[in-house]
């Protein structure tokens, strides 16, 4: 036991330094700059948060962090710029007491809608229940644009704040894909360590109440960033915390929604059918019931995969099976790439047919509240 803690520990070693000179500017979005850096003799994919670093030009001689990009990693294989030492930011003067990325080098202090100078604060300190707003938990950040288009193929007019928990990437401004929905949704909250959203929260709880009661949000969605954590183990995987989620959701008095991982392009067996990890968190992290939405019409043998992994769950889940008419149209019409573990639309179609079913649901769930 001794000698393998000692091999993982050597093995320990966190960050790859390393210099480069920024040669162009690939593409940007709210928060990010992509960029190409000349490093070691070889250009480099490199993105910078203009928040915490500046706006990186041509010529530009920057300090990288390479760890990911030297691992290979997907989603999060950029080299990242920690710092343009010959051309520093301004000094942050804006309000906010919140610490985020606590005790790192890139730590930031953010407006919190929930600290004492917040104008929401007094809201937020007397508001108690979400009313029963649905709630639509997942637990990877790729089902965010398939839910948000199943919730407006439904419901055109019904207003989506999107909550991002700290479970894979911090900084908001990392997804592409949220920068894209911009124009469809109510607002963006960042909890916990995550921040760069419209509004920052310290917890989930006060996030969801915010959602409710400072965005006026009919449907919140929550999922983590991108690049989500996996081990191959049945509890090592970021996404599990969505179970915590779904708890947060019930003790506030929200309708929970779970969007359930269904695949049948995933070439690995455990994430055929429902993934493990979506009978894990809504089955056994999440101690209170929720409605797990399942879609109309999904062909042989995956139908009876999906009923055979859905048959475990406890009483307190109710299996909800939801009519697809007009998804996959609402999917294809989605303003920002479908894609999940490199799989778009086409080679994963139950994967994002299950989100928007979900998306679908929630906002039925409104019927009553909207309806005049």
């Amino acid at each position: 036991m001794e000698a393998a803690l000692g091999r993982i520990a050597s093995l320990g070693r966190v960050i790859r330094w390393r210099s480069g000179t920024v040669q162009a500017v690939r593409r940007q979005w709210r928060g990010a700059v992509e960029l190409d850096v000349l490093v070691g003799g070889v250009v480099a994919r490199a993105l910078a948060y203009a928040d915490l670093v500046g706006r990186p030009e041509p010529g530009d001689e920057v300090l990288l962090n390479t760890t990911a990009a030297a691992m290979g990693l997907g989603t999060g294989g950029y080299a990242l710029v920690v710092a343009v030492p010959g051309r520093l930011p301004s000094d942050s003067s804006g309000p906010g007491h919140l610490v985020k990325a606590r005790y790192t080098p890139t730590q930031a202090i953010v407006a919190g809608v929930d600290e004492q100078d917040s104008p929401f604060h007094d809201v937020l300190a007397a508001a108690e229940s979400l009313a029963g707003m649905p709630v639509v938990v997942a637990d990877l950040h790729s089902a965010l644009p398939a839910i948000v288009a199943g919730c407006l193929a439904a419901r055109p007019q019904c207003r989506i704040a999107y909550l991002m928990t700290d479970g894979a990437a911090l900084p908001l401004a990392f997804s592409r894909t949220v920068a894209g929905l911009a124009p469809l949704l109510a607002g963006t909250i960042t909890a916990g360590q995550a921040f760069g959203g419209d509004l920052e929260a310290v917890t989930v709880h006060t996030a969801l109440l915010a959602a409710r009661h400072v965005l006026q949000a009919d449907v919140a969605v929550v999922t983590q960033g991108p690049g989500n954590l996996g081990t191959g183990t049945p509890w090592g995987f970021s996404g599990v915390q969505a179970g915590d989620v779904v708890n947060a959701a019930a003790v506030l008095g929200g309708n929970v929604v779970g969007a359930l991982r269904i695949s049948d392009g995933d070439p690995r067996e455990r994430h055929h059918g429902v993934s493990h990890h979506s009978t894990t968190a809504f089955g056994r992290v999440a101690l209170t019931g929720l409605d797990l939405v399942v879609p109309a019409g999904l062909g042989e043998p995956l139908a009876s995969r999906v009923r055979a992994d859905l048959a475990d769950q406890p009483e307190r889940n109710r299996v909800v099976e939801v009519p697809t008419d007009g998804l996959d149209a609402a999917l294809r019409a989605c303003p920002v790439t479908l894609s999940t573990m490199g799989r778009g639309l086409d080679e994963d179609h139950a994967y994002f047919l299950a989100a928007a079913a979900a998306g679908k649901y929630a906002a039925s769930l409104l019927a009553h509240a909207l309806d005049p």
